[in-house]
């Protein structure tokens, strides 16, 4: 399968700078993503975002951010461990809620107004952030909102499970939200506010997760999702009446084509484009989780999600590489697409 690039910018030096403008001119990388969490580790500071802000306007390159405000999560995660004793994944959810998330999202695209770049916002998981978002591009702000498929068909009930594996395998950041966050953020996708959905897959076996079984801060952040996006939308949103197959097709591979300078050759059906396409056939029912996945993960946090829906084939570049549960492809075959 064809694949591009984008890459986290850490911290900020003139070398950074330097390797950014390198990136982008001689090896077709467009955008730059930047952590406004995990204090001490992958954030940058509020100057170190505008300098990048501007770093990717002068190139031409999009800016994305993770909007949480890392000090607050990081304030939150001591009181929810220290003062509130909770050690358990429950704590995860209670230190970083959700108005840390709205706030790094208004601040970062303040500071993309200010600077005058576009930004696009990578999992918006909660109804705040999403309001910020369509308020911005209410303003006329170049602003883009993504969501992932944990937010529009997961709650939070999730990590209130005693079972510190079961729980533990919902851990992502930002958490998943509430049921009626998550209904919100489902209608934002659904009207346009949020313009696409994306995955955020990020996945950790369940031993890889028990590091953090006395201490919630420990336990490795990410789900899955790569493999489950096209039937989850589709289940969620289609099957529930909230968007057309068109509008499906937008925000899964469309919108994503053009925000990332790829369209038409990928994102549409057209003379001269790559012949990538699904068959999705309606009338399949199947059921999400570890028996059915291709993974090696031994958890699925869509175990048991009964979907009526599925991809049989999948056409890439013209050559069928997945039909009736059968891959068939060479490896090296996909390319990199600046």
């Amino acid at each position: 399968m064809d694949y591009g690039f984008h890459r986290a910018v850490t911290s900020w030096s003139d070398k950074v700078s330097r390797d950014m403008k390198t990136l982008v001119e001689d090896h077709g990388i467009n955008s730059f993503k930047y952590f406004m969490a995990y204090k001490g580790a992958l954030m940058v500071n509020d100057d170190e975002l505008l300098e990048g802000l501007a770093r990717c306007k002068e190139l031409g390159a999009l800016p994305q951010v993770h909007a949480e405000n890392g000090d607050g999560v990081a304030r939150g995660q001591d009181y929810v461990f220290h003062e509130l004793g909770i050690h358990d994944p429950r704590g995860h959810a209670l230190s970083r809620p959700e108005v840390l998330e709205a706030e790094a999202t208004s601040r970062a695209i303040r500071l993309a107004e200010f600077v005058g770049a576009p930004l696009y916002v990578v999992h918006a998981m909660g109804k705040s952030s999403a309001e910020e978002i369509a308020a911005a591009r209410f303003r006329g702000s170049r602003i883009i909102g993504e969501t992932v498929t944990s937010a529009i068909a997961l709650n939070d009930t999730v990590l209130w499970n005693a079972n510190f594996t079961e729980a533990a395998k919902f851990v992502m950041s930002p958490p998943i939200r509430s049921a009626a966050s998550g209904a919100a953020v489902r209608a934002a996708l659904a009207g346009g506010a949020l313009q696409l959905l994306g995955t955020d897959h990020a996945v950790f076996n369940s031993t890889q997760k028990r590091a953090g079984q006395d201490d919630f801060r420990l336990i490795p952040n990410g789900v899955n999702g790569i493999e489950e996006r096209m039937h989850v939308a589709w289940e969620e949103l289609v099957n529930a009446g909230m968007i057309s197959p068109m509008d499906y097709v937008r925000i899964t591979s469309t919108e994503a084509a053009k925000l990332f300078n790829v369209y038409p050759r990928k994102g549409t059906i057209a003379v001269g484009s790559d012949a990538d396409v699904i068959v999705l056939d309606p009338s399949v029912e199947h059921t999400l989780g570890v028996g059915a996945h291709h993974s090696r993960m031994d958890t699925n946090v869509y175990e048991g999600k009964k979907i009526n829906g599925k991809v049989t084939t999948t056409i890439s570049r013209g050559r069928v590489v997945w039909h009736d549960g059968k891959l068939n492809v060479v490896r090296g075959s996909g390319r990199f697409v600046p």
